[in-house]
C-alpha cells in the first residue's frame, strides 16, 4: 500500500503515509487555504435567499495559480463573451472557492485526526470515507494545479521534470507535484467502479 491508495470494503480509500507525507500534505492545504482567502460566510442570522444570490467578484483573479483554480467560463475572444465570463463569475466563484476551501480543511482534519492517533509511530494508514476521498481528490488536483503554475509546468514537460537536476531550486517542489499527481491518480482508480 506503500504511496498508493487502495479500495476499502464499502467504499473509501486507504493509504500508508509516513510522518513527513503527513506533514508535506497538511502544509500544503493549509497554504493553499490561505492562498484561496477566507470565506465570505453570511452571518447567522442572515436571509438564506439572499445568501443564494450574493455577487462574488466580476474580474479574473490577477495571481496566476488562483487564475488557474478560477478560470473564465468562455475565455475572452469577444466583448459579448467577456460580460458573460464576467457574469459567470459573479454568480459561481464565492460557491466554488467555499467548495476548494472545505477540501482542503478535509484533508488538514483527517491528517489532523490521523497525526494523533498515531503520535510518535513514524506514520500511519490514512483511511478515507467516500465522501472523504471525493474531496481530496478535490484538493489534490487543486494543489497539482497550483503548484503546476507556480512551476509554469507545460503539458510536453513530462520527462524533463524527471530529470531535473538536484542543484536546481524548483526540484522539491516538482518532486512535490509528480508526488501529488501519483497520489491523485491513485485515488482516481480506487473511486471507479
Amino acid at each position: 500500500m506503500a504511496g498508493r491508495f487502495e479500495t476499502l470494503p464499502g467504499g473509501g480509500a486507504a493509504v500508508a503515509l509516513d510522518d513527513v507525507e503527513i506533514s508535506i500534505l497538511r502544509s500544503l492545504a493549509v497554504q493553499l487555504m490561505e492562498l484561496i482567502g477566507p470565506g465570505d460566510e453570511p452571518a447567522e442570522d442572515a436571509d438564506p435567499l439572499a445568501a443564494l444570490f450574493a455577487e462574488g467578484p466580476s474580474k479574473p483573479p490577477s495571481d496566476p495559480a488562483l487564475k488557474r483554480l478560477f478560470p473564465d467560463a468562455y475565455g475572452d475572444d469577444s466583448e459579448e463573451l467577456r460580460a458573460a465570463a464576467s457574469d459567470f463569475r459573479r454568480y459561481t466563484e464565492n460557491d466554488l472557492r467555499a467548495r476548494k476551501r472545505e477540501d482542503a480543511l478535509v484533508v488538514v482534519r483527517v491528517l489532523d485526526s490521523l497525526s494523533a492517533e498515531a503520535a510518535g509511530e513514524g506514520g500511519a494508514v490514512l483511511k478515507l470515507t467516500p465522501d472523504e476521498s471525493r474531496a481530496w481528490l478535490g484538493a489534490l488536483n487543486d494543489l497539482r494545479l497550483t503548484i503546476g503554475t507556480r512551476l509554469d509546468v507545460k503539458d510536453d514537460d513530462g520527462e524533463q521534470l524527471y530529470r531535473l537536476p538536484d542543484s536546481d531550486p524548483r526540484k522539491p517542489m516538482v518532486m512535490a507535484y509528480l508526488w501529488l499527481g501519483a497520489l491523485q491518480e491513485s485515488l482516481v482508480e480506487t473511486l471507479m467502479p
